[in-house]
């Protein structure tokens, strides 16, 4: 019986790890190395580490534990997930069960991209979510939102901090958008294009145009989607977590608990920013509580 399984080997479950190995918690940390991030070159926007390439900082944080002899990391990943009287079990892709007192889901969302040609191709090179993360390298040339509604209304306008360079592709979805958020946009000098999207192309390295099924174009450096479906581990409906409207991230409770009871989710599955230093705090307050958890049951 560990005191903690932690599932996930990204910034949260890494830095939860460090927290509780320090705590002289036994902990096994059991990573699949399918990381959202994996196609994205430099991971931006985490102090000490701005344009580190998203490998190179989970190595560095394997290697941090390395010194703590409670914790235990395996690459491998987790099927199967349960909770009983006593904690959480486990079964590995090997078939291995594992027991633990407390579980912490840091398994991260896996990314659904639209089925445009050229999307996927240019994904995490050209193609992004976040303009925290990769807007300042593409600023002052042509952005592009590919969205509709509100919320593409939203990152069309958000990206006019980096660029004045602004187009909103709705796709043919011009009813999703309303009077006042047209209005809106075309105060800020963002167009809005209706027309179907046909493909995204460019040089093999980053995209350079995209092209419209009426036989129009625009110039596009860097192609941002508004927040579409992401899919969370199957691990966290298979152990009854509540989810938000989107079915995609949970609402977690102070200190990343959960509505079920001594499961913790940290990062990009709960509700919190998607930012890497964020995942990593959030890996800590997990981290933290069930320390505290265990020293209150042990000195009662």
């Amino acid at each position: 019986m560990h005191d903690v399984i932690i599932v996930g080997g990204g910034p949260a479950g890494l830095n939860a790890a460090l927290i509780l190995g320090r705590a002289r918690r036994t902990v096994l940390l059991c990573d699949a190395s399918q990381p959202r991030n994996a196609a994205t070159p430099l991971t931006w926007g985490l102090f000490t580490r701005d344009g580190t390439p998203p490998f190179d900082l989970r190595a560095k944080g394997r290697a941090d534990l390395d010194r703590y002899e409670t914790v235990e990391c395996r690459d491998i990943a987790v099927m199967e997930a349960a909770r009983d009287a006593d904690g959480f079990t486990i079964i590995q892709a090997d078939g291995t069960v594992e027991r633990a007192r407390r579980l912490i889901l840091a398994t991260g969302l896996a990314q659904d991209i639209p089925e445009i040609e050229g999307f996927e191709t240019y994904w995490g090179t050209g193609v992004h979510s976040c303009p925290y993360c990769d807007g300042f390298e593409v600023r002052d040339r042509p952005l592009v939102v590919y969205g509709r509604g509100h919320g593409g209304c939203g990152l069309a306008l958000e990206l006019t901090g980096w660029s004045q360079d602004v187009t909103l592709c709705t796709s043919g979805h011009d009813r999703d958008l309303s009077d006042k958020d047209r209005e809106r946009l075309a105060r800020n000098g963002v167009r809005v294009i209706e027309a179907e999207i046909e493909r995204l192309e460019g040089d093999g390295s980053r995209p350079t145009c995209l092209r419209f099924r009426d036989g129009s174009q625009t110039a596009c450096t860097a192609l941002f989607l508004m927040p579409f479906a992401c899919s969370p581990s199957p691990l966290i409906t298979q152990l009854g977590c509540e989810l938000d409207e989107t079915r995609s991230v949970v609402p977690t409770r102070e200190y990343e608990k959960t509505n079920v009871p001594g499961l913790y989710v940290a990062g990009d599955a709960s509700r919190r920013v998607q930012f890497a230093v964020v995942a990593a705090a959030e890996g800590a307050m997990a981290a933290f509580a069930i320390n505290a958890e265990f020293v209150a049951e042990a000195t009662r």
